[in-house]
């Protein structure tokens, strides 16, 4: 979008060139035709102007190289040297705060990536870096540019480079506003968060005509990499929308939540719902039997302010829930099993997504606090050659690595080694609290029993009476509420009511929290 002009007198020396500049500016500005325009359109897709206007404060986008053309020759490009080359680039506000930004603008060459486009989205990404700024790529554009050969292809690894030097230095967002195919799809693959429209947007390496001449199988292309598709079976989208206007304002309330950099903690907002608010609500939403289940989301909304929070990944691996919200105005990241889906379990899918937000937490300076409520590992042999170890050693290792504020709260139960890697007190976890319903243990009573007391089972006379015995001498030993607290393994334990007060004044106990990790290149985590 162009500064507006000021008023200029009609003479002096500069008067000609001026006009000329604005003439020039204007044509940039405008886009190639009202024809490609209205194409546009007519897809259901705003211009790359338009949608930079929606992301940014008004009047706060500066743009970058307006005037770039190419330089390449051969199949008739040197007749065709549009100005930004297809990409607009700069950098502006959102709610007052810098933001960079590059939008493929799908009216000129489809969007497609050429050399001189290439290099601008490699210097904007270079200026953010440098300036420690949010990043946010809008993406809509037809791959690279075939008629520049090679030279295109290596534009798109300047850009996977440049996204992995600034993973965990700031945040990055990569909005699919259309088509994006082959290598192209590994720049959004490497950022932190991935928005996509419905039926507009679509991601895949190989399309569906090579999908069918390989392998026979006909598909669409949402059917292949849609929305729908990344956002629940594949995990690759973290956010889908109806429309862009909903997607781009959802790019904005994250950006609220997140900090400029790695350098910085995220914004604090003032918030009315009182730190001290009881939540009575909690004391009859969690059923004390283990086999109920219950929505977690609801508790979740009575912990935090306003009952207000974002979920990342809310379709994909149901499992788990990863939400970011604030807790007297501070952001925080909420890690909580999902007893409405598998019972809560954690699985390859519940492992990675979790992980991967624990990560990002831990990159950005956001408190991480963890909601229990877990059975176990899902058993099965598809789980174990699917590599459950592997994949459950990931979020081991996030949390282990974690160096932010960690607060842990066991609902109900915990057992076995989801226990542990849930961010239990022998893991890191700052601290760990309960409710009185909590039970903490090797693994449920029944299963424990049906081990231990197999053979006095197996002899009794009545050997059902027998194991419910069992059962209940296993649960009153090692399994009572307080038997975690008793040894140090929980710090607390408190009324349910009490939690948003609690945990509230434990992350700001916990605010300046420093800690360090041994000296290394870098760890080398579980794949």
């Amino acid at each position: 979008m162009a500064t507006p002009l000021l008023e200029r007198p009609s003479e002096g020396p500069q008067a000609g060139s001026v006009a000329e500049l604005d003439e020039i500016r204007e044509r940039a500005t405008a886009g190639p035709s009202e024809k490609a325009t209205a194409a546009q359109h007519a897809k259901g897709k705003l211009t790359a102007r338009e949608r930079i206007g929606l992301l940014l404060d008004p009047d706060s986008f500066r743009e970058v190289e307006q005037l770039r053309r190419h330089r390449a020759s051969g199949f008739g490009l040197e007749n065709k040297k549009p100005y930004t080359d297809g990409v607009v680039t700069g950098w502006g506000t959102v709610e007052g705060r810098t933001v960079f930004v590059y939008a493929h603008d799908f009216r000129i060459f489809g969007g497609a990536l050429g050399e001189a486009h290439a290099t601008k989205i490699h210097k904007i990404m270079d200026m953010a870096i440098a300036a420690g700024a949010p990043l946010v790529s809008l993406n809509d554009g037809a791959g690279a540019r075939i008629q520049e050969g090679v030279s295109a292809l290596a534009g798109y690894g300047g850009i996977f480079q440049r996204n992995t030097r600034a993973s965990g230095v700031i945040p990055q967002i990569s909005v699919m506003l259309g088509p994006c195919a082959g290598g192209a799809a590994y720049s959004p693959a490497l950022t932190d968060f991935v928005f996509m429209v419905r039926e507009t947007s679509q991601m895949f390496i190989t399309g569906p005509d090579v999908v069918k001449a390989v392998t026979g199988e006909e598909i669409t292309q949402n059917g292949l990499g849609g929305a729908d598709v990344h956002a629940e079976t594949s995990g690759v989208a973290h956010f889908a929308y109806d429309d862009e206007e909903t997607c781009i304002a959802e790019v904005r309330y994250l950006l609220s939540m997140l900090p400029q950099n790695n350098r910085e903690n995220p914004p604090v907002v003032p918030s009315d719902d009182p730190p001290d608010r009881r939540g009575d609500v909690l004391l009859d939403l969690v059923p004390a039997d283990g086999n109920r289940p219950y929505d977690m989301h609801k508790v979740i909304e009575e912990i935090v302010d306003d009952g207000e929070y974002l979920e990342v990944h809310e379709r994909w691996a149901r499992n788990i829930v990863c939400a970011l919200a604030r807790l007297d105005g501070r952001v925080v990241g909420i890690v909580a099993n999902q007893p409405q889906s598998l019972a809560g379990v954690l699985d390859i899918e519940a492992s990675e997504k979790a992980a991967r937000f624990v990560q990002m937490c831990d990159a950005f300076n956001i408190p991480i606090v963890t909601l229990l409520d877990v059975p176990g590992f899902l058993p099965g042999v598809d789980q174990e050659h699917g590599g459950i170890i592997r994949h459950g050693a990931k979020l081991l290792y996030a949390y282990c690595n974690a160096t932010v504020p960690r607060v842990s709260l066991i609902l109900r139960k915990a057992y076995g080694g989801a226990y542990i890697v849930m961010d239990s007190q022998s893991i890191g976890a700052d601290l760990t609290y309960a409710w009185p319903t909590n039970e903490i243990a090797v693994m449920g009573a029944e299963g424990a029993a049906n081990v231990i007391f197999r053979r006095q089972i197996a002899e009794a006379e009545d050997p059902e009476a027998m194991r419910q015995k069992m059962v209940k001498e296993y649960k009153a030993e090692l399994m009572h509420p307080y038997y975690a607290a008793e040894r140090g393994l929980v710090d607390d334990v408190i009324d349910p009511a009490q939690t948003r007060e609690v945990l509230i004044s434990a992350l700001k106990m916990l605010a300046n929290k420093h800690a360090d990790l041994p000296a290394r290149k870098h760890g080398n985590p579980p794949q």
